[in-house]
């Protein structure tokens, strides 16, 4: 009993963090491709801050769930409903695929920042209730292991579309090649573990910087950062 008490108070204080990180993290990536000339997204009514467009019973739902049971808490993924990118679209295709694939971790930056100094205004106003706390300290850990995750250099995540942007045109188009296999790619690195020595150091200095642009509001507030 007490296990299921548990469960449904991670569950509550999770919930709006990793339907805000989802739901803004795509919404960002149809906000930049409608602004690099790409209205698919837009006319799909996915540039919405509406978490329902963007969930994915499966990835969402159903994957996290499952793993969050069978491990106990100790593994836990799951995706959102891709944003549709029509790259050809774009003003500049190989130049804006990196602006439009890097909204998506820029927002969960900026996320991770509110969070962050939702948690800063906790302290200077003496609120004590715990589970506002865990929500704001869970609001930061969500958005950067999104970040992060997203930020790996295999497509089809973020950072593998921001390398095949920066890589010359002859070994973009090989790189872009695996994309087919970029997730079974990053799922075999996760069930080893290897992709914690990518994930770790980025989540730390993504956490670094957000404590330094932190640190001027959390002085003028009287709180230690």
């Amino acid at each position: 009993m007490n296990d299921f008490s548990e469960l449904i108070r991670t569950i509550l204080i999770y919930a709006l963090p990793v339907i805000f990180a989802i739901t803004l993290h795509e919404a960002a990536h149809g906000f930049a491709a409608k602004y690099f000339g790409d209205t698919t997204a837009f006319s799909q009514g996915r540039v919405s801050l509406n978490p329902l467009v963007h969930i994915d019973p499966f990835g969402t739902i159903i994957i996290p769930a499952v793993l969050y049971v069978a491990t106990g808490g100790a593994f836990l993924f799951g995706y959102a409903k891709p944003v549709s990118i029509n790259f050809s679209r774009l003003k500049n295709p190989k130049r804006d695929m990196a602006w439009v694939a890097l909204a998506g971790p820029g927002a969960n930056f900026v996320m991770a920042f509110f969070w962050l100094m939702f948690g800063v205004v906790l302290q200077a106003a003496n609120i004590e209730e715990i589970f506002f706390i865990k929500m704001a300290n869970a609001g930061v850990l969500t958005n950067l292991v999104m970040l992060a995750f997203n930020l790996f250099p295999i497509p089809p995540l973020d950072g593998g579309r921001i390398l095949v942007s920066l890589l010359p045109n002859k070994l973009a188009y090989k790189f872009a090649q695996i994309e087919p296999y970029g997730f079974f790619i990053v799922m075999g690195l996760v069930m080893i573990h290897w992709l914690q020595f990518w994930l770790l150091p980025v989540m730390m200095l993504s956490n670094f910087i957000l404590k330094l642009l932190i640190t001027p509001f959390a002085l003028l507030l009287g709180v230690p950062v």
